[in-house]
């Protein structure tokens, strides 16, 4: 039981003192004046202003509280490396025995897991989370076992009490990681991008290492060897070799005792991207077609065109000199012998042999083909004659022959089943809507694939691969009609663009393909495309070496797709038949061992303010003994809590010290004093 003094005024403190304040003159003028009963109306005053102040006696009956001590066992991956699990387990016993040893003390222990993702280790939040759980009137003390490596100290909550930190680790710790400074996420294919990466070495590192070991694999191929300086910024010039995902290791193999090798690798996954499209527009004749054909590349900005036309040809004789129609001459030379490999596509639109284009440029533009290149054929009624660019050179490299007919009739393009699947010609909006073509040339395919019909299911667009290049073949010139709006018109620069983009060998419009892309985390979308109406099973490698195979399912003509999650941080390769792939999900060096040396430095913005303090374990576990709140709360092999002396009150008794019917009789016996000693007076 405890006794408190309490007083509960009847007026408020400011009424109370200006009574007080005017009782107080008329003694002093009563005393003034001589009148000998001065005295007994000042006591009579005091009674009646004590009365007004409310003196209460209270008693409380109080239950004591005991102290609690917080205890963070951080049990993040980085705490599993060398013998810190050893040392956290004997650090948990010494201070629960310690702690237990101690009256009136609760232990509280929460552990600190991984944060989800890559968030690292969260130890403030989960400080945050058991402080909400706690009334801080009773948290004596906070004790944190840990490497010192938390990911989220800008989230530390006030503290109540002490913090301490008993650090794993040893002083003979060392570490080698790997660190990119610069990566960028896109780059030009064909021109060198810099990347800048580090070898750094942290703690206790061997003397004597100037350099180390990288190697570096570009989309999981045989790695390349290097021996790099450590501890200096290392520029890299990288040329990227295809477009779409390019997937960059680097590796430092494991030095000898260094405490973890999940940092010595880094991922990075480059976009390569074309600067710009090189096309070279050779039209046979002026026609309605050709302007349309140049207009839609003009219009794209990332297209340098060279259109090239035959405006005169050798057989129209009208008289008019050359130096009236020629402004300059055109260089056919440079363009198809010895500048032709600087484009990236060449269309013929209704181009026949008339001997202005020698032969042997025309066999040199099939040579271009074979060897990379790619070539779009738009035919006209020329194409079915005797002149047709299918009778050169040309002829070899193009998958279908004319017939020598021409069929003049209205009909309706449309894909074909084999075009539902082809990335070209699939999901091309509103085909039921489409205008109609007049022209159509009869071809026999020889090869490729039939993408689009025309008249009664005849080829109308037909796609190929020679050696390592690309023909398409149109059997049509009246593909402008869709641009002109003809019957509600067609996808004409859809379809130009996905053609030129499938001839450039752009990842995302391979036939043949098999492309994963990450949705979230360690998920990932692993894609298959193909001409095929089955496909088997994917084989996917992990970081580790382990195999598992995923059947996709199909959710488009010619598209299967399976979302899948990986168990483990790194580079996985997938395989399905002779299709392979790889990708990257999430960071090659997970937060937690970015870096792993045991260091104080964290947390002593949050440990100095109530004078706690950082101990090595390796050092002994330090004693434990009470502190005044505001002291220093650690010393030299010591650590220190603050009592709080909580309790919790379990019933209140007020007695009032002054009741209502002696303070009447006191004051009256004191008024009626003073009256009668003035009297006799």
């Amino acid at each position: 039981m405890t006794g408190t003094l309490l007083f509960d005024p009847l007026v408020p403190w400011p009424v109370l003192a200006l009574v007080a304040a005017l009782a107080l003159a008329g003694v002093v003028l009563a005393a003034w004046r001589g009148l000998s009963g001065w005295a007994l109306r000042g006591l009579a005053a005091i009674v009646i202003l004590a009365a007004l102040s409310g003196p209460v006696f209270q008693q409380e009956d109080r239950r004591p509280l005991s102290d609690i001590v917080l205890l963070l066992e951080d049990e993040s991956a980085s705490q599993q490396l060398a013998d810190r699990p050893a040392q956290m387990a004997e650090a948990v016993e010494a201070v629960t025995a310690a702690l237990a040893g101690r009256e009136n003390t609760e232990l509280r222990r929460v552990a600190v897991p991984d944060g989800e993702g890559d968030a690292g280790t969260q130890l403030m939040t989960a400080l945050s989370a058991a402080l909400a759980e706690e009334p801080s009137a009773r948290v004596a003390g906070i004790i944190a076992l840990s490497d010192g490596r938390a990911h989220d100290m800008e989230l530390a909550p006030d503290l109540p009490a002490p913090m301490h930190l008993l650090m794993t680790g040893h002083d003979t710790d060392w570490d080698r990681r790997l660190i990119v400074r610069n990566a960028p996420a896109f780059a030009i294919i064909g021109e060198p991008v810099t990347l800048t990466i580090r070898i750094e070495d942290s703690g206790a590192a061997p003397v004597g290492a100037g350099t180390a070991p990288l190697a570096i694999s570009i989309d999981g191929g045989e790695p390349e060897q290097y021996d790099v300086p450590i501890g200096a910024d290392l520029e890299l010039p990288i040329t990227l070799p295809h477009g779409g995902r390019n997937v960059i290791q680097f590796t430092v193999p494991a030095a000898e005792g260094e405490l973890t090798d999940r940092n010595n690798t880094a991922l990075i996954q480059i976009n390569g991207v074309r600067d710009r499209l090189r096309v070279l527009l050779v039209s046979g004749e002026p026609h309605p077609g050709g302007r349309t054909w140049r207009n839609l590349l003009k219009s794209d900005s990332s297209v340098d065109l060279v259109h090239f036309t035959i405006l005169r040809p050798p057989e129209k004789q009208d008289g008019v000199p050359v130096g009236e129609l020629s402004l300059i001459a055109f260089p056919t030379r440079e363009l198809f012998l010895e500048k032709i490999d600087d484009f990236d596509l060449i269309i013929f639109d209704r181009y026949k042999r008339r001997g202005i284009l020698p032969t042997i440029y025309l066999d040199n533009v099939a040579n271009y083909v074979r060897e990379g290149g790619a070539v779009l054929v738009a035919a006209g009624p020329d194409f079915a004659t005797a002149d047709s660019i299918y009778r050169s050179p040309l002829g070899a490299v193009l998958p279908a022959a004319p017939t020598a007919r021409v069929i003049e009739q209205r009909y309706r393009p449309r894909v074909t089943e084999l075009g539902d699947r082809h990335p070209v010609t699939s999901d091309l909006q509103g085909g039921d809507t489409w205008g109609s073509w007049l022209r159509q040339v009869d071809l026999e395919p020889e090869s490729g694939t039939v993408a689009m019909a025309g008249v009664d299911d005849r080829p109308l667009l037909v796609l190929d691969r020679v050696g390592e290049g690309r023909v398409a073949l149109l059997a049509s010139d009246h593909a402008w009609l869709w641009n002109r709006g003809y019957e509600g018109g067609g996808p004409q620069l859809e379809l130009l663009r996905r053609l030129a983009h499938w001839m450039m060998k752009e990842p995302e419009l391979e036939e043949e393909a098999l492309t994963a892309e990450v949705t979230s985390g360690q998920t990932m979308r692993i894609i298959r495309r193909t001409l095929s109406e089955d496909i088997g099973e994917v084989t996917v490698t992990t970081p580790s070496g382990e195999t598992e195979t995923v059947t996709l399912d199909p959710v488009a003509p010619g598209r299967f797709e399976r979302l899948y999650r990986g168990a483990e941080i790194g580079l996985y390769r997938l395989v399905e038949g002779a299709q392979e792939a790889v990708i990257g999900l999430g960071p090659a060096a997970p937060r937690e061992f970015e870096e792993t040396i045991a260091t104080p430095a964290l947390f002593e913005p949050v440990i100095e303010p109530l004078r706690g303090g950082a101990f090595d374990i390796e050092d002994g576990i330090p004693s434990i003994r009470n502190v005044r709140e505001g002291r220093p709360a650690a010393g030299r092999g010591w650590i220190g809590l603050t009592p709080r002396n909580a309790y919790e009150t379990r019933d209140v008794t007020q007695t009032a010290l002054l009741p209502p019917w002696l303070v009447l009789l006191m004051a009256a016996l004191l008024i009626v004093g003073g009256w009668l000693r003035e009297g006799r007076r």
